[in-house]
């Protein structure tokens, strides 16, 4: 934790703004951490803003971050015409709620739940809403397993790889669920079957998997989890559900993979949650979820709510918010279809491909993943490296970022600290000329290390897991 510092601490002049040529008129700076006393021309306060802006990274340069940073200008005009739209209020504004249905039920569709049934879900700010939502429902549906069968509902738990995004520990923190994470082993970065299986017990509300892990774009293998469920309860009489967490390859998966079975085939899944913000191409944010069938969602989180003139149903945890990431959505699944999304979401792989592909020739080079699954690879120095070079991973990302780069660089969790890697997300709009300039400077900053041996290799750096 941060020691918090007095404003005053902070140095002389940092309690004011100094606009360089937004007015030139004005001669006195702005306070920064209070309201200022007067009003001031609107082009005065874009500049200050703007200006302090530029500071900010190149969104075609980041190759951290798995949220969507480009829609066409169509989407852009329909998100302006209803950022003031609130999604809450859909007695008052009923064509957005529609669009919000639709978006549902296609999503469904496309993970495979029943076709002649309409689907149980909702949209969400991201998939930490949307992953709360569902780890509630499990949660509820288990107490009332349990109390149905006059025993005790106390202690529940969840088993989940340690690989997990940070909202599942929240979730086990604010309702009181016991965590237990499968470790990773040399050679498995993810959730293990057996290994999850193994962890289970009466308890257990249900098993997390992962469609595209944020360490490795791996995905968790959901169908063959489910078999190691099935002959748990064959043998112990344990029936756990599955929820799939596909913040990024729910939106791929369908595309790219077809055949693979991890949605609503596979009959333990309960609920699936994704971002549609990540590889649903759309501006941060929004996610969704989506239930199997109405009983996956207990009527007792389903609030009817007299609202603005109207009666409706809401089962989110946020209430007012903007319309406009949900039309986006609407938009991208219009303009784009599956042969669209298929086409972008290719284009990303091939690139994730190619550079991985290109990386791994390098002989100081090892690939955990090389982006076959979600367009996410991770890579690390192979141990001879470590060992003779005078530079490591977190060398390596801090040198890039001097060229603009953002490639983050971290450790793994339990069990495998020992392995410290760098992970480049590929998303719409970073492609094959833009990968061939990072192929270029990350050579340069190679033999940047070769003409300087007196360089000391770092040993750690910023943790940066998702």
């Amino acid at each position: 934790m941060h020691k918090k510092k007095k404003i005053s601490e902070l140095g002389p002049g940092s309690e004011m703004l100094a606009p360089a040529f937004a007015r030139r008129a004005m001669g006195k700076g702005i306070p920064k951490y209070e309201l200022p006393g007067d009003e001031m021309l609107p082009e005065t306060a874009y500049f200050l803003i703007h200006d302090e802006l530029m500071l900010d990274g190149n969104p075609r340069l980041n190759l951290a971050t798995f949220v969507g940073t480009w829609m066409e200008p169509e989407a852009d005009r329909l998100m302006r015409e209803s950022l003031s739209k609130n999604l809450a209020d859909k007695d008052e504004y009923p064509q957005t709620a529609e669009i919000e249905a639709r978006c549902v039920n296609m999503i469904a569709r496309l993970w495979n739940s029943p076709e002649d049934e309409v689907a149980v879900g909702t949209s969400t700010i991201g998939s930490s809403e949307a992953a709360m939502l569902g780890g509630m429902a499990l949660l509820k549906n288990w107490r009332k397993r349990r109390e149905a069968q006059g025993k005790a509902a106390d202690r529940p738990n969840m088993v989940m790889g340690i690989n997990v995004q940070v909202c599942w520990e929240k979730f086990c923190v604010y309702w009181d669920v016991e965590p237990r994470y499968v470790p990773m082993e040399d050679g498995r970065y993810h959730l293990g079957s057996q290994e999850a299986a193994g962890m289970c017990d009466e308890n257990t509300i249900a098993v997390v998997a992962i469609m595209g892990s944020t360490y490795d774009g791996s995905y968790e293998p959901v169908k063959e989890l489910s078999t190691a469920l099935d002959k748990l309860h064959e043998e112990k009489g344990l029936d756990i559900p599955i929820h799939v967490d596909a913040a990024s390859g729910g939106f791929v998966a369908p595309f790219l993979q077809p055949q693979l079975e991890w949605d609503f085939r596979v009959p333990r899944v309960q609920s699936i949650n994704a971002s549609g913000h990540k590889y649903g191409l759309v501006y941060p944010g929004v996610g969704w979820i989506v239930w199997r069938h109405e009983d996956a969602l207990p009527q007792e989180l389903v609030f009817k709510v007299n609202y603005l003139g109207g009666e409706m149903p809401t089962f989110s945890l946020n209430f007012s918010r903007p319309g406009s990431q949900v039309v986006a959505q609407y938009y991208n699944f219009l303009r784009l279809g599956r042969d669209g999304y298929r086409r972008i979401h290719k284009a990303s792989q091939d690139v994730a491909l190619y550079l991985s592909r290109r990386l791994a020739a390098y002989e100081e080079i090892e690939l955990i993943t090389d982006g076959g699954d979600i367009p996410v690879f991770a890579f690390r120095m192979t141990e001879a490296a470590e060992k003779t070079r005078n530079y490591t991973v977190f060398d390596i990302s801090t040198r890039l970022r001097g060229r603009g780069w953002q490639v983050p660089a971290y450790t793994f969790p339990r069990n495998c600290e020992h392995i410290a890697v760098l992970r480049i997300v590929v998303k719409e709009g970073f492609n094959r000329d833009l990968a061939d300039m990072l192929l270029d400077d990350f050579e340069r900053q190679m033999k940047w290390f070769d003409k300087h041996p007196e360089h000391r290799p770092k040993k750690s750096g910023h943790s940066f897991r998702h």
